[in-house]
């Protein structure tokens, strides 16, 4: 496996007290580990922050966010896109999921000199 290709996961969401929960934790149980998780908030009035900080500690310093506002979702996609370190970049919705290997099948799979988009 290709443990050394950095991925970097980033959620958009605003107001996601619902669904942020399951989709933190979705990234957090995948399969693959080599992931930096960025959370782009448009600065939320529910409880989405608070639940974004109980997961800080246990994705130990490979978490990070920013709550303020932006000009929509695709704004707030390219924030995140803008604080990548990865080699390869994902994004899931505060209220999606990936299968738990998906990230995994994804870096098994991969020709970093022949794909630049992988979907699905």
């Amino acid at each position: 496996m290709k443990r050394h290709i950095k991925v970097s996961i980033i959620t958009v969401c605003f107001n996601c007290e619902n669904t942020i929960r399951d989709t933190i934790k979705n990234v957090l149980y995948q399969s693959y580990k080599n992931i930096e998780y960025i959370i782009i908030d448009g600065k939320s009035s529910d409880s989405t922050i608070e639940i974004i900080k109980e997961y800080i500690p246990l994705f130990k310093g490979r978490l990070r966010y920013i709550s303020e506002e932006d000009n929509g979702i695709y704004d707030a996609m390219n924030k995140g896109i803008r604080l990548s370190t990865g080699d390869l970049i994902g994004i899931i919705n505060g209220d999606d999921f990936y299968e738990t290997d998906a990230v995994e099948n994804i870096i098994e799979h991969i020709d970093l000199a022949k794909y630049q988009v992988l979907y699905g």
